[in-house]
């Protein structure tokens, strides 16, 4: 089940994200992409939350790659159907705003790839001979 975020919530994300994205939450162009495409393969039904998972998508609650997987879960939608749909909207709406949406997932999710506690390994250095190297002609 995915996680409930308050309004407050959702509106200190948006305040995050880039111009680009805001505008494409809010285009007429997006939801009539939408519209189009649940019309297109007979889920107008679920209209209304695949809009709220393109929102989720876009805000950066649901990553992109994780859209079509949501659809087949939380709207019980057959694979297919659901990889059709998501597909489309990966085209349509998404892909438009890609480079800002890697920006987004880049920055979300790149602190906690890193294992947390594990530094890395202090550089080697080339241990230092203690006495005269005798293969060294002697500089004049």
């Amino acid at each position: 089940m995915a996680k409930e975020y308050s309004k407050e919530e959702f509106w200190k994300l948006y305040e995050k994200l880039p111009q680009e994205l805001k505008d494409a939450l809010w285009a007429e162009e997006t939801g009539n992409n939408i519209y189009e495409i649940c019309k297109r393969h007979g889920v107008e039904e679920n209209l209304g939350e695949i809009v709220e998972y393109v929102g989720r998508a876009l805000i950066g609650v649901l990553p992109p790659e994780d859209f079509q997987e949501t659809l087949e879960k939380e709207l019980k939608l057959e694979k297919e159907v659901a990889k059709k749909v998501a597909q489309e909207i990966n085209r349509f709406v998404f892909y438009p705003v890609k480079t800002s949406l890697e920006e987004l997932y880049k920055i979300e999710i790149a602190p906690s790839a890193k294992p947390a506690g594990i530094t890395p390994p202090p550089e080697e250095k080339p241990p230092v001979p203690a006495k005269e190297d005798v293969y060294r002609e002697p500089v004049e």
